[in-house]
């Protein structure tokens, strides 16, 4: 029973959002936001769950003093740190947490991001060697877009910024839209399998 009634919880409420969907009546509506609170109370859960397993996890580190368990003391002592000045200072507009935010932690992000772009150019060179047929309209499609992009590509060819824009609008769209619909129809297959009970590994084993 311990395994029977969570996939009868799973099945019985995966069947009523789907028809609550396909049935526009004020009770199916009222369902369906009552079921959007409990999804933010949940997550609410997700979030202690998240921090619980930081702590540990870095705890774990600094007790067994594993290579750069300093950082480990650093990443608790700013969580610890930051999470009692917003909740004892606030956290409007001009507070300290805010200023932690703005001055902080979005200027490490923008460090994070601009890092990423090295690889991006390193993985862009390594998959635009034009080794075969694919290889090369890639690599001359990747050229034109960015050339297009740039105030360059337009004294080379004036017309180049209107092609980069229909590659994109067109061509990588239809590419784009292909990839959703496969993500769409392997989500609806996954969830099949979870209503029916073939997908048990959210009760902790696939048995």
């Amino acid at each position: 029973m311990k395994r029977r009634l969570p996939l009868i919880i799973v099945m019985l409420t995966g069947i009523g959002m789907i028809i609550q969907y396909f049935i526009p009546h004020p009770i199916s509506k009222a369902l369906y936001s009552q079921s959007i609170d409990w999804v933010i109370i949940i997550s609410a859960f997700y979030l202690v769950l998240g921090v619980g397993g930081v702590f540990i996890i870095n705890y774990q580190k600094i007790k067994r003093r594993k290579e750069g368990w300093w950082l480990s003391v650093i990443t608790l002592s700013a969580l610890i740190i930051t999470a009692l000045i917003g909740i004892f200072g606030g956290i409007d507009n001009g507070s300290l947490f805010m200023n932690i935010f703005m001055y902080i932690q979005l200027p490490m992000q923008a460090a994070m991001f601009s890092l990423l772009a090295f690889y991006i150019a390193s993985a862009a060179f390594r998959s635009f060697r034009a080794r075969t047929p694919e290889a090369t309209v890639l690599l001359i499609t990747a050229t034109i877009v960015m050339l297009g992009r740039i105030p360059v590509g337009s004294l080379i060819y004036k017309g180049l910024p209107g092609i980069t824009e229909w590659i994109l609008s067109t061509v990588s769209l239809a590419a784009q839209r292909g990839i959703l619909l496969g993500v769409g129809l392997g989500s609806i297959a996954t969830s099949m399998k979870i209503i029916l009970g073939i997908e048990r590994s959210y009760l902790g084993g696939g048995e």
